[in-house]
């Protein structure tokens, strides 16, 4: 196959030809799991950027960031809702936005109901202790503690995994919603 016309081939010619080939077309070829191992987690990315892995829920599938500008996307295998302490949350299957140290802005793909109302959650600013989300005119503040576990699509915190559900131990510290006019 590869060999020169002075010399015949042997089996052996054959096994390191077939062992480059191999070799190089693996090198053209990277498997999922080589990619997640070389590059951080979303939850660790954002640790990098002070912020706690609970702003998502389970089950993201991957994401894209340009870490010049910190325009990201974040993908989850399907929409997900959950109810946590009276807040319902909704996340679309893409969510996208702008993440530097302490702040996530441009913030499009989350939602939650206040009222009769589903408003989008546009800014996610962190402070201290406190993490502070915006829906434009309104804001909320919870403690960070909040934030140290994911949620889980459909249940929040209190899923029935087979061993009994957990108690929600998200709570609210102060301004539900409230304007900051």
């Amino acid at each position: 196959m590869f060999s020169s016309p002075k010399s015949p081939q042997t089996p052996m010619d054959s096994l390191a030809t077939l062992g480059i080939l191999f070799v190089s077309l693996s090198l053209f070829t990277t498997s999922p799991a080589a990619t997640s191992d070389s590059s951080p987690t979303v939850y660790e990315l954002l640790a990098e950027y002070d912020f706690p892995p609970g702003l998502l829920p389970k089950g993201v599938t991957g994401y894209e960031l340009n870490s010049t500008t910190g325009k990201f996307t974040v993908y989850l295998n399907k929409t997900c809702s959950f109810t946590i302490d009276g807040y319902n949350l909704k996340y679309k299957s893409e969510i996208s936005g702008t993440i530097s140290t302490d702040k996530i802005k441009d913030l499009k793909g989350i939602q939650v109901k206040v009222l009769f109302f589903w408003l989008n959650i546009v800014e996610v600013t962190k402070d201290g202790d406190e993490i502070e989300f915006s829906v434009g005119i309104a804001s909320a503040d919870f403690s960070v503690d909040n934030f140290y576990e994911s949620p889980e699509c459909g249940c929040g915190f209190d899923c029935d995994n087979g061993i009994g559900g957990k108690a929600s131990k998200f709570r609210l510290n102060f301004r539900p919603f409230v304007s900051d006019s």
